[in-house]
Order: structure tokens, then sequence, then C-alpha cells
């Protein structure tokens, strides 16, 4: 998977009409391929989460202004209504109106006729720039990696991480898994601590799914394990995403990070988080007052997916008429942050930090 050719969204070979993508709510029992016909497609596969993860979210929701554009009567028009549909679909991950804003700036003025092509581009240029990107990630973390094991004698490099910033949360390679995948292929000892992360479970469902595809070892565990392993020593770095960073570097990630961040900060244990810069939030400052954070179904907590057999089934765990609060992200301030992984380098999780990395955007 994480070979150079590995993609999370592509054009359907032969239908320049149709977008396709990985259902990801079929894995790990089933590798499904879905196509994305309509713009309302790429509303619901964010909204309902075939798709998931801020790169991956920010390309469907360039690729679906494409099929706008090339499908719409009026193509100017739909793709606005595209982009306002679009925006509602996932609140909190700031690179679902990066991609937008990007992609209507680049359409601004273009005549209809060609709106189609344009978009195309642009989309195929936002699938582009985010693997060098992860690549860039990867490169820079590698090194804390690298340090560990020479630390250890070359004794195993033992990561936690939380949620999936994976490949199939990016184009490839992903945000956290960039340097373990970097650091397995050059040989280092690797292992990761894969929590469960519910309520969804893309821990289980997704992170372990493609470590495996990539022969990285892990291990499973559930959410609440994070703390004692670090007491006892069998966690050196923990490596998570985010969906969002403001510019003082407090991170939105899902529900469950800010705990793990708490029991590192406890245990002495370096926290980072692995950002593609297009994640950044330079219009926040404080990520707790500021950032949105999405409340979802409670069918997702009160139900549990699984596989009995070859079919795919829903247990119902909560009684029914329990009421259930659901938020899907928590926000991790930047005191408690070791340091922020990007595509130009490793900073402190600080406004002088990310200004230093990225001076344009911060002055912008």
């Amino acid at each position: 998977m994480s070979s150079d050719d590995f993609r999370t969204i592509w054009l359907k070979p032969g239908d320049a009409g149709t977008v396709q993508i990985i259902d990801q709510r079929q894995l790990p029992h089933d590798f499904v391929i879905h196509d994305l016909a309509h713009w309302s497609d790429g509303v619901e596969a964010i909204r309902d989460m075939y798709v998931r993860g801020a790169p991956l979210i920010g390309a469907t929701a360039a690729w679906s202004l494409y099929l706008a554009a090339l499908h719409g009567q009026f193509p100017t028009e739909e793709v606005r209504k595209a982009a306002a549909a679009l925006l509602e679909s996932r609140p909190t991950a700031v690179n679902l109106r990066w991609a937008i804003d990007r992609v209507m700036r680049q359409a601004q003025d273009t005549p209809a006729d060609d709106l189609a092509g344009v978009i195309r581009r642009d989309a195929e240029a936002i699938c582009a720039e985010d693997v060098e990107i992860c690549l860039g990630i990867g490169r820079a973390g590698l090194p804390l990696l690298e340090a560990i094991a020479e630390r250890k004698d070359g004794g195993a490099v033992n990561v936690l991480t939380h949620c999936n910033a994976g490949a199939l949360a990016t184009i490839n390679w992903g945000t956290a898994t960039a340097p373990i995948y970097l650091a397995h292929q050059q040989g280092l000892d690797v292992h990761v601590w894969v929590d469960e992360t519910r309520p969804r479970n893309q821990g289980t469902q997704l992170t372990a799914w493609e470590l495996a595809q990539n022969g990285v070892p892990h291990t499973v565990i559930v959410d609440n394990a994070g703390g004692h392993l670090m007491q006892h020593g069998e966690v050196d770095i923990v490596i998570t995403g985010t969906d969002r960073t403001t510019r003082s570097g407090d991170v939105a990630n899902k529900i469950g990070t800010y705990l793990k961040a708490l029991a590192a900060n406890d245990n002495g244990i370096p926290f980072y988080v692995a950002l593609p810069s297009t994640t950044i939030d330079w219009t926040t400052r404080d990520g707790i007052a500021e950032i949105p954070i999405e409340e979802r179904n409670a069918d997702e907590v009160t139900m549990s997916y699984g596989r009995v057999g070859d079919d795919r089934c829903a247990v119902r765990t909560v009684a029914e008429g329990t009421r259930v609060g659901n938020p899907a992200f928590d926000v991790t301030p930047a005191r408690l942050v070791t340091g922020l992984i990007t595509e130009r380098g490793v900073c402190a999780a600080s406004e002088e930090g990310l200004a230093g990395l990225f001076p344009e955007e911060a002055a912008g």
C-alpha cells in the first residue's frame, strides 16, 4: 500500500465522468471500490464516511466540484451549489474549506465550457501535492524514530497512534504513518500500538488493516490501555494526526487524542502530531474555544458493526431510549504537544514554531 502507485481516489479508467474511491466503511473485511457519478455522491461519501481523514476529505470535495462542472446543465451555477453543500458535510476538518476555496479561486472567471477541465487539473494537482507533502512529513519524522532506535541499541521502536492517520486518510503514505512506513522500509524495528478508536473503530478497521498490508508489526489495544502501556515503559513515542491545527499549535483530532496527550505528558513520553500544512487554520488561535466540534449520530455509539460468517451485521449494545453524546473530536492544547511534524520539518507547537516554517502563511 505504501508503494508509489497506491491512491485512495482516482478517475475511473476509461470513464472521465466517474470518480472512484475506496469505501472505507467496508474495511477490513471487504475491499470495495465505490463510484462517484454526481457531486451529491461526494457529499454523501464525506458525510457518511466512505472517505475520512482531512486530506482525503479535501481531495474528495475537489473531485466533486469537477463532477458538478462536468455534468451540470449550467456548470458555473452547479459548481456554486455543490460547493455550498460540500461545506456543510463535515465541519471540523479544515481541508474541506481549504480545497473548496482553492478550486473556486482557480475557477473564478473561467468560461463555463472550460470549467470542468480547469477544476479537473486542480483536483489532480491537489492529490499529487498531498502525496509529496506526506512523503515530506515522513522524511521529517523519520529521524525521531531513528534516534529512538539508536538509543535502544537497535531495539524495537514502540509507537502509539490514535485513529487512522495513514494512507487511507490521505492520498498515499499518510501523516502519522509516513515516518513509520519509511522507517520500516529502511529496516528499522518498528512496532505500532493501535488504539481501536471508538466509536467508529478506525484503528482496528483501518490502521491495523493498512499496517498489515505493509508488513509493519502492530498490536491492537483498547483505547483505555494506552496509559497503562506508557506507565510500564512500553511506549517510546506517540504520533497522531490532526484534522485542524490552530496557528498557536492547538490540535483537533479524533476524540480521545487529548487523553493520550495527558498520559504521555504524565509519563514523560514525547507526543508528536503529524500534519500537512493544509490542515493549519491560520485564522484560529484558541482551539478549545474556536474549533467547531462535530456531533455525530448516536448510532455510532449504540451499534457495533462486524461480520458473522460471510454476512455483515449490526448489533445494538445500548438500551433503547438511552441518551447518547457523540462528539467526534477533541482539542489537545499546544502545551501538551512535544512538536509538530510537517512537510517542511519539525517545529514547536506554537505560533512562533509554525511561523518559522511557514512565514508566508503566517503573514497572510
